[in-house]
């Protein structure tokens, strides 16, 4: 009996350890190792994950690059002016006071290129026209031929130049050619009018023609300036 109890209670108190550890479940031995980084050599910056996010204070690139200035809005261009026309300048004004047409001051209005007085004088625009810019102004003026009557046997010829004010002609002036001295054509370049007409020698009849003059003349303002003239012999 002596030897006996010894292992009977050894086996009890063995029974009752296992008994106890299996109400509190089993008991994990594993351990969690945790590794430290390894430190960054000397010199050498360790990147944080936190500091590459973008914060209020650092604005992102796309907020920091600066806005493309809106383009200005370009002024449109000027209109071109219509050219005047041959056929336009038949309801035009002749004379001004600056510039008289002849003796008349007032405005002489055409009426389908024919204007007539009450003393008798008439005016009448010819075929010979021309249409470009004299004044340098990008905008074509116009040039033609006119025939004044007094009554008589005089047939006065001239050159009336209109300006183009808006594309509509604004009378300038008048170079007068004299009695019986036909225009037979006008040309207008380089801001210059020439004008070809038939006159005559200093010892010839009014009655006689037998001489082409071509005369240059160049406008500015109301003053019309003859900057040269060649003669060649005519025959009728």
């Amino acid at each position: 009996m002596r030897r006996t109890l010894p292992i009977v209670v050894a086996l009890t108190l063995l029974g009752f350890s296992t008994g106890c550890a299996g109400d509190s479940g089993p008991v994990s031995t594993a351990t969690t190792t945790v590794t430290a980084p390894a430190a960054a050599p000397a010199g050498e910056v360790t990147p944080d994950a936190t500091s590459s996010a973008p914060t209020a204070d650092s604005p992102t690139s796309a907020a920091s690059a600066p806005a493309k200035p809106a383009s200005e809005p370009q002024p449109a261009p000027p209109k071109a002016v219509p050219a005047l026309t041959c056929g336009q300048v038949t309801g035009a004004d002749l004379g001004s006071p600056k510039a008289p047409f002849y003796d008349h001051t007032d405005h002489i209005p055409l009426l389908d290129g024919i204007w007539n007085g009450e003393d008798g004088t008439g005016v009448a625009l010819q075929k010979p026209c021309a249409i470009g810019d004299l004044d340098g102004d990008k905008a074509a003026d116009a040039a033609r031929a006119v025939v004044v009557r007094t009554g008589g046997t005089g047939q006065f010829w001239s050159v009336v130049f209109w300006h183009n004010a808006a594309g509509k002609p604004a009378y300038r002036t008048v170079v007068d050619l004299g009695d019986r001295t036909p225009v037979t054509s006008i040309g207008i370049a380089g801001q210059k009018a020439t004008v070809v007409w038939l006159t005559r020698s200093d010892d010839a009849s009014m009655a006689e023609l037998d001489t082409r003059r071509t005369t240059v003349y160049r406008l500015s303002g109301v003053t019309v300036t003859e900057l040269s003239h060649t003669d060649t012999p005519y025959t009728p």
